[in-house]
């Protein structure tokens, strides 16, 4: 059984939607999953985990959130080679830039992604809920 951690930070909450969505889909796929607010989360805890699945949504610019997340996100990084991940994300504007910027960031650290990326307009919709329980199932296979 794998050990997936689903480690978000929403404003909205429509980030924290879909990060119970990837929880609900890598616990129907068998993993043990735990979901942390990136604030109960830190580099200590990345090799407790076979595979983190991280979820952040565009601010300002297209950048991940400044004040929590990315601090947080950044100690992560030197701990990411070799690491199985999943992105997600919401935005209300923009083309997806910050999802792209950020995959380009784990990729340079080395991390292994479990799928591809997913991001959705504003709150999940039915649609958008079933593709985060896919990148869970993904996450956690």
């Amino acid at each position: 059984m794998s050990k997936v951690a689903v480690v978000y930070w929403s404003g909205t909450g429509n980030t924290e939607a879909m990060a119970n969505a990837v929880v609900e889909g890598a616990k129907d796929a068998g993993a043990e999953t735990e979901l942390f607010a990136v604030a109960d989360f830190s580099a200590d805890k990345v090799d407790e985990f076979d595979a983190i699945a991280f979820g952040c949504p565009a601010m300002g610019d297209e950048v991940l959130e400044e004040s929590e997340f990315e601090p947080v996100f950044t100690e992560c990084e030197a701990k990411l080679n070799g690491k199985k991940i999943a992105l997600f994300g919401s935005y209300g504007w923009g083309d997806g830039e910050w999802m792209r910027s950020w995959e380009e960031t784990c990729k340079n650290a080395g991390a292994v992604f479990a799928c591809d990326s997913f991001i959705c307009n504003d709150a999940p919709d039915d649609d958008a809920t079933a593709a985060c329980k896919a990148l869970g199932a993904a996450v956690a296979g």
